[in-house]
């Protein structure tokens, strides 16, 4: 894994020789190029650890997640703002099968550096609203629920947010 800034560099590096390239007439090569400074452009944008582990959580593969997370080292420095946030949502994730304090802490710190999509925002709240269940804060799992379902325009999150609202009435 590269540094955010270095990652920027070698993509003007790259179109830099793509630039020198053109003027020299060799014009596929130089498109050539600015193709694979694209690649760096997006590996600024969506980090390729974080990629690789939602990939591993698609398929259920905690372990194998966890893997790829512990790769990046120093995830302030190493991470955007919104890659550090996804970062923390899939710890969080990952978290809430064993250790729902951590999950919270990890959930919480999510929301607050931001998330890009709106549906994983659902998710975290919903996640967020499962663990103040469980940790009998009604109030706030009342609160996290009605985010969530605010935040959820695709209702995919609907099953689990009638579900969650059947178990509140229990408590």
């Amino acid at each position: 894994m590269y540094n955010k800034n270095i990652k920027l560099v070698i993509a003007v590096l790259i179109i830099g020789g793509a630039v020198w390239q053109i003027i020299e007439g060799y014009i596929g090569n130089g498109i050539m190029l600015i193709l694979l400074s694209l690649i760096f452009v997006f590996l600024y944008f969506k980090n390729e650890m974080i990629l690789l582990a939602f990939f591993k959580l698609r398929k259920q593969d905690f372990e194998g997640a966890k893997k790829w997370l512990d790769k990046i080292k120093n995830p302030e420095n190493a991470l955007t703002k919104k890659q550090q946030g996804y970062y923390n949502y899939l710890l969080g994730i990952m978290l809430s099968q064993t250790n729902i304090t951590q999950a919270e802490k990890y959930l919480k710190r999510a929301i607050k550096l931001g998330l890009s999509m709106k549906q994983d925002l659902a998710v975290a709240k919903l996640n967020l609203a499962g663990i103040a269940m469980t940790k009998r804060r009604k109030r706030e799992a009342q609160m996290l629920l009605t985010e969530a379902r605010k935040l959820d325009k695709h209702n995919m999150l609907k099953d689990q947010i009638a579900m969650m609202k059947q178990q509140m009435k229990k408590i």
